[in-house]
């Protein structure tokens, strides 16, 4: 018998019993209701609604687009960084992408901006430069800086911090506060689709979310809660929990308390149903290995099947690792985002 805790850990999570699980026989809408009800208590408190001060730092003409420096109120004390790139050509208003980098320097890297090899490494070969690529496409793009990332990274003195990980202590401090992390980040995102209204060259009838790894992750369950997202792209994070943050080391910002005594991630997919969904994978990521992600996948396409809308979504595979697939994914994109 082994004395490993991740041992019984993983017992348990195959046993879990994911009370909220898809389940054909059920009345589809009134699952969904209580599904997005379970979630919403999940995610623990979330903050008051308040004037988001939106405050326009300036504006950068470019060729290819209009660069425009905001900043707004998500919750008292806390302004949220944001870039909106405008293409500079192309018929008014323009539909807007929203773009959520992971673990990474933040979203100078959705605007193709490095500061170091790694950086550009990221760019050059991760494809993370999301928001140039969206403006290529001919949307408006709209890089957000995540909580914990580039600009909202741990500012603490360097006494205090005892982790690597710029996202660990404000996670387990959101945790003491009745929180979680995926909570807070998920409030930006809303928050920030508000303020888009203030942009009379911007679509707000016509708003998509991408993101890679944690910034897929947001993502995904953004547009579970939020149906002014019409289409959600999320790489390297659909996967099922098991898979991945149940056996593989995560950072801890992934993870919701209690989460697989209700419902696995794909689950999740009913309140996106059937506004398309596309799931992005590598088949070499060691972190969201590909047989987990296929697994979850084919839950996500019976859930769309129940709702008469198994096309609305797809699995786009790449060859590598843990990367953004912009030559493959951009195509089914568009051929959703269009319709």
């Amino acid at each position: 018998m082994t004395h490993d805790p991740s041992h019984a850990h993983l017992e348990l999570i195959r046993h879990a019993p994911r009370s909220f699980a898809f389940d054909p026989a059920r009345n589809f809408e009134s699952w969904q209701n209580e599904l997005k009800t379970k979630f919403l208590e999940l995610l623990g408190d979330f903050p008051d609604k308040i004037d988001p001060e939106l405050q326009i730092e300036w504006r950068k003409p470019h060729s290819a687009f209009e660069e425009i420096r905001f900043t707004f109120l998500s919750e008292k004390n806390t302004r949220v960084p944001c870039h909106l790139l405008v293409p500079s050509t192309g018929k008014k208003p323009f539909p807007v992408v929203v773009c959520l980098q992971g673990h990474n320097p933040g979203m100078r890297i959705s605007l193709g901006r490095s500061s170091s090899i790694k950086d550009w490494i990221k760019i050059k070969y991760g494809g993370r430069d999301y928001a140039i690529q969206a403006v290529k496409q001919g949307y408006a793009a709209l890089a957000l800086e995540q909580r914990c990332f580039g600009e909202r990274k741990d500012q603490r003195p360097p006494e205090f911090r005892q982790n690597n990980h710029s996202c660990h202590h404000a996670t387990m401090t959101a945790l003491l506060l009745g929180r979680t992390m995926i909570g807070e980040r998920i409030w930006d995102v809303m928050r920030a689709i508000d303020v888009l209204a203030s942009f009379p060259e911007l679509d707000a009838a016509k708003i998509a979310c991408i993101g890679h790894s944690a910034g897929g992750t947001i993502a995904y369950y953004a547009a579970c809660l939020d149906a002014r997202i019409k289409l959600v792209m999320a790489s390297g994070a659909i996967c099922t929990y098991e898979s991945s943050i149940g056996t593989r080391d995560h950072c801890m910002d992934n993870y919701i308390p209690g989460v697989l005594k209700w419902f696995d991630m794909a689950d999740l997919a009913g309140l996106i149903a059937p506004r398309p969904l596309v799931v992005v994978a590598g088949v070499e990521d060691k972190i969201f290995p590909v047989n987990g992600v296929r697994a979850a996948f084919s839950r996500i396409k019976e859930i769309y099947a129940h709702s008469d809308d198994s096309g609305q979504c797809q699995l786009v595979e790449g060859r590598g690792g843990h990367h953004f697939y912009p030559e493959i994914t951009w195509p089914v994109f568009n051929g959703f985002f269009f319709n």
